[in-house]
């Protein structure tokens, strides 16, 4: 099993109580969904899938989804105007996929239009953090300390975890 592309362990605190760099706030506070919101920002939207498997849930994230000992862990990278955006990072327990039939074959299409489409879904507070890309695949476009975000949405009583890290091409938006 691949690690991930970025580690999330970093230092996360609720939004509500962090300072948080001006251009970017209206970004890491968004209420709706972040692809939404970037496909309005530019017609050329493109979402590459860099890695999704099964793997181990690290230490760090049980709290967040206690109880799960794996998960499906999705990396896609979010591009507009051909610039790099975001990095998203999800891990949703096996349970929530076979609660979440849309979940089982995402592909090319962008977990935030699913889960945006759902009746009832709720979210946890976002936390933010600043995280470290340093490794292959992304450093070749990102390399350096990032503002990221994260939730967990929960339908039905079946959470999954979704982390969005913003890279250098949405201040270009």
């Amino acid at each position: 099993m691949a690690n991930p592309a970025i580690s999330l362990a970093a230092q996360w605190q609720l939004a509500s109580a962090a300072s948080l760099p001006p251009l970017l706030q209206n970004w890491l506070l968004e209420p709706a969904s972040l692809t939404a919101k970037l496909k309005r920002h530019a017609d050329d939207f493109k979402l590459q899938v860099i890695q999704q498997q099964l793997q181990s849930l690290p230490g760090f994230l049980q709290p967040l989804l206690p109880g799960i000992a794996a998960a499906e862990c999705r990396e896609v990278l979010m591009s507009c105007k051909r610039l790099p955006c975001v990095y998203a990072q999800s891990w949703i327990p096996q349970s929530t996929i076979a609660a979440w039939q849309p979940l089982a074959a995402l592909g090319e299409q962008p977990l935030g239009e699913v889960i945006f489409q759902q009746s009832g879904v709720q979210r946890s507070a976002v936390e933010v953090a600043r995280v470290c890309v340093q490794h292959a695949p992304l450093a070749a476009v990102a390399s350096g300390e990032y503002w990221a975000r994260r939730s967990v949405f929960t339908l039905a009583g079946q959470p999954l975890l979704v982390a969005e890290v913003f890279l250098d091409g949405v201040f270009a938006l």
